[in-house]
């Protein structure tokens, strides 16, 4: 093991070291799971210091190449791994960065400020009041795509998410994702016991000749984000949206959960297939990216013959969300300070994606166009890309969490929104980080 390191150890450093052995793994000397000898052995080995080797292993764990399994000690990672949780594993290994742009959340420093809950109750509540409170059904009603026959209030879009899936999929349904696909959504289908089939995106989001060949494989529901797609940043166009309803209308029993987990922080309309096919979408707005994720809080459309059951049951259990929230929510979306903090979040948030992209573009990476918190980079080695954020102390999430299925090609996730200054630094280390590759890591 220690002799594929040596070979392709060029510089006695622990970055030299790091790259060393992450070259190792990506040549598949080093295969995912192979216990690494203790540091002392490998410093003896390799006739470095033990705090060089430290040190390097510090770096490949920062970067996800390496991790700590226990009695096992240090084992090379497997890029990928499958099972619940994978999201948050990935996010775990990026911890401790000077600029952590793996996360994929809102620059606390861009939300609106919160009231006091003091005085916002508009009157003493009962167990018998209405689930969703009326001035804020109203609101949202009003700005809603299309008319809602049911519209309700759950504890946040993946609450949301969850309740419905677990109400129209039974184990061994198939379902149809975007790939690459929000990860914490894959997570949840696996614990269903859901297949998924994982239809290709572009800049205008799921690509129709893709999603009409899945659906000859006859699943029971389609998932799928109109704007600002996590991780790529894609939104439909209004012809997108036709095209996609088009596809979906012959398979009316096919029900369609619409995530739009950007809400007021992306920049273009919203094109939702509920225009089209009321009676099959399922629409989930979200306000935690916009107003804060401690909130809770997203709305939800539907059918009634698919909401009415979930909320029924739900009645069993936690009743409703709750109105003292729900009215903070409602002086959110109607305070004209907050809204004018809300739609600056915005446009800076467009600024910093642009700002980046615009980098990166002058070091010869052209992104396609889009929007929110996120860009999908291509990078040569991810592995390596990840190494080399690491070295310059920024964390990024690996692609590999993303994808559905085998073959497609490497990328990391950067939240490029968490960005608030030194963009040419940032966008050329993004862009050494995307042409590193196992044969020579970015230097």
């Amino acid at each position: 093991m220690l002799n594929a390191v040596m070979e392709r150890l060029i510089d006695p450093s622990a970055r030299g070291l790091a790259e060393a052995v992450s070259r190792a793994v990506g040549d598949g000397a080093l295969a995912p799971g192979a216990k690494l000898p203790p540091v002392r052995t490998v410093a003896a080995e390799l006739h470095l210091s033990p705090s060089t080797v430290n040190a390097a292993w510090q770096l490949l764990r920062r970067a996800g190449t390496i991790r700590t399994d226990g009695r096992r000690g240090t084992v090379v990672a497997t890029a990928g791994t499958g099972g619940p949780g994978r999201y948050r594993a990935a996010l775990r290994r990026t911890s401790g960065f000077g600029l952590d742009l793996s996360t994929g959340v809102p620059d606390p420093a861009l939300l609106p400020p919160i009231p006091a809950l003091h005085g916002l109750s508009p009157a003493p509540s009962s167990y018998l009041d209405e689930p969703v409170l009326p001035a804020l059904g109203a609101l949202l009603r009003d700005q809603w795509p299309y008319p809602a026959e049911r519209l309700a209030i759950f504890d946040g879009a993946m609450d949301a998410i969850d309740q419905v899936a677990s109400a129209l999929l039974r184990l061994g349904d198939l379902a149809v994702v975007e790939n690459p696909c929000f990860p914490p959504l894959l997570d949840l289908l696996e614990v269903l016991g859901v297949p998924v089939i994982g239809v290709g995106t572009d800049a205008s989001g799921m690509l129709p000749d893709q999603l009409a060949a899945a659906l000859a494989r006859r699943p029971a529901a389609v998932f799928l984000q109109p704007r600002a797609l996590n991780p790529t940043g894609a939104s439909w166009s209004g012809s997108r949206a036709s095209a996609l309803a088009a596809v979906l209308a012959p398979h009316p029993q096919v029900y369609v959960v619409e995530d739009d987990s950007a809400g007021d922080l992306a920049a273009g309309p919203l094109c939702s297939l509920g225009t089209h096919l009321p009676r099959q979408v399922i629409h989930v707005r979200s306000f935690s990216k916009s107003h804060g994720p401690d909130l809770r809080l997203a709305a939800v459309s539907g059918p009634a013959t698919v909401l009415d059951p979930i909320l029924e049951r739900r009645l069993l259990g936690q009743g409703w969300t709750s109105r003292l929230l729900q009215h903070l929510l409602l002086t959110l979306l109607t305070d004209p300070a907050s809204v004018k903090a809300v739609r600056s979040a915005r446009d800076e948030y467009a600024l910093r994606r642009r700002l980046i992209t615009s980098g990166l573009a002058a070091s010869g990476i052209a992104l396609p166009p889009g929007e929110g918190l996120n860009i999908w980079l291509p990078v040569e080695d991810e592995q390596a890309a990840l190494l080399s954020l690491a070295s310059a102390g920024i964390g990024a999430a690996a692609g590999t969490a993303f994808a559905v299925g085998p073959g497609m090609e490497p990328h990391l996730r950067v939240t490029v929104g968490l960005v608030a200054a030194d963009h040419d630094e940032v966008s050329a280390q993004l862009a050494r980080a995307a042409q590193a590759a196992t044969l020579g890591v970015a230097r």
